[in-house]
């Protein structure tokens, strides 16, 4: 079991070990292939998330620049009233 270091030098030197552990780590070529179920979806679900918000602020700087809803719906796969009803509110800030 391990102890919880209790004065700064030892908590001082137990971070200076996990530092140590942490960059002499060489993960197995099976550790680098496997990933846990849930964490693969919650990592793609944040893929999504980011890329989601990365689309609107681009759509955001599309409608500044004067594309029109309907390119800016054929750019993103939907018609131009649909990309309107989706990301309109974010192009009116």
């Amino acid at each position: 079991m391990t102890t919880v270091p209790r004065s700064l030098d030892e908590i001082i030197a137990s971070a200076d070990a996990l530092a140590d552990r942490f960059e002499a780590y060489e993960p197995a070529d099976a550790d680098r292939d496997s990933v846990d179920p849930t964490t693969a979806l919650w990592l793609a679900a944040s893929r999504r998330a980011a890329a989601e918000r990365d689309l609107a602020a681009a759509v955001v700087e599309a409608r500044r620049a004067g594309v029109p809803w309907k390119v800016v719906g054929e750019l993103v796969g939907t018609s131009g009233e649909a990309a309107r009803q989706r990301y309109g509110r974010h192009a009116a800030r």
